[in-house]
């Protein structure tokens, strides 16, 4: 089975979706399930997880329901205030609803770049392993350097890195990025997403060729077993179309086994949100 392990719906709100620029005006629109279950089907992709973009309990319910009404939704990651003293009574609640797999938090926004060391996010996180929900973590390159000390707070969580932690891929900058990425390579319990690559290049100028070195590094880093494929629609419509972009994922693991392709392409996100 195919699964595209990344994708995002929303109904574009110019207050709520400011992180939408005018130079990203491809995105100021609605993105409903019945665009993209065409798209998934055109490129024989099976099913997806949705992810949430809005930090809001209101968020999740918009996802959840689109889960519930879309039989192509396997997953939804959601997000819950895990500083707040309650976030135990809100994680909980979600055991209820089996289309959440899990959470994340949108750590590349925070001022303080080291906020998933602050001792209430890492008391929130250490809630996640007791009800058996995955973590996204979504950082830029910047902030590679804190998740060693993050992730060995977790030695049994399951954890992703989303859009391989965003590298300068417009500017062909790969070194520090690299340096991070290599010290996340003895964690066995941190997945990463091929995704968002097409965000980090150059929006008009890009090649197949620019994404291959960091392809590369992420192959070296994760192996064949923690990599899933993932989209990232509809954000990356600033770049390229849904098809364009899969091509160019599935041509650089060709050369792998049908076994280890369909691991990337599907299976290794199946088995990590643990989807029907």
């Amino acid at each position: 089975m195919r699964i595209d392990a990344h994708q995002h719906f929303w109904k574009y709100d110019p207050v709520k979706d400011s992180w939408i620029t005018d130079e990203m005006n491809v995105l100021q629109n609605d993105f409903l399930p019945n665009q993209l279950e065409t798209l998934l089907g055109e490129s024989k992709i099976d099913g997806s997880v949705l992810i949430q973009s809005d930090q809001t309990i209101e968020g999740n319910n918009f996802l959840i329901n689109l889960g519930r009404e879309s039989p192509f939704i396997k997953g939804v990651v959601g997000w819950v205030d895990l500083c707040s003293e309650t976030a135990e009574d809100e994680i909980s609640k979600y055991l209820e609803t089996p289309v959440v797999k899990g959470f994340r938090h949108i750590l590349q926004s925070e001022a303080n770049r080291s906020f998933m060391l602050e001792p209430a996010f890492l008391r929130g996180v250490k809630l996640l392993g007791k009800y058996d929900f995955t973590y996204d973590i979504l950082i830029f390159k910047d902030q590679l350097k804190y998740v060693p000390e993050f992730l060995k707070h977790f030695p049994n969580q399951k954890f992703v890195l989303d859009h391989l932690a965003k590298p300068d891929i417009k500017n062909h900058l790969i070194g520090e990025w690299e340096k991070g990425l290599r010290k996340l390579a003895a964690f066995d319990n941190l997945y990463c997403k091929v995704s968002g690559m097409f965000a980090e290049g150059d929006w008009r100028h890009w090649e197949p060729v620019d994404f291959t070195p960091y392809l590369d590094v992420a192959m070296e880093v994760f192996g064949v077993d923690r990599l899933m494929y993932g989209s990232d629609w509809p954000v990356c419509l600033v770049a390229t179309s849904y098809k364009e972009q899969f091509e160019v994922v599935k041509r650089y693991f060709s050369s792998l086994t049908p076994n280890e392709q369909n691991g990337v392409l599907g299976e290794n996100a199946i088995r990590f949100y643990r989807l029907q």
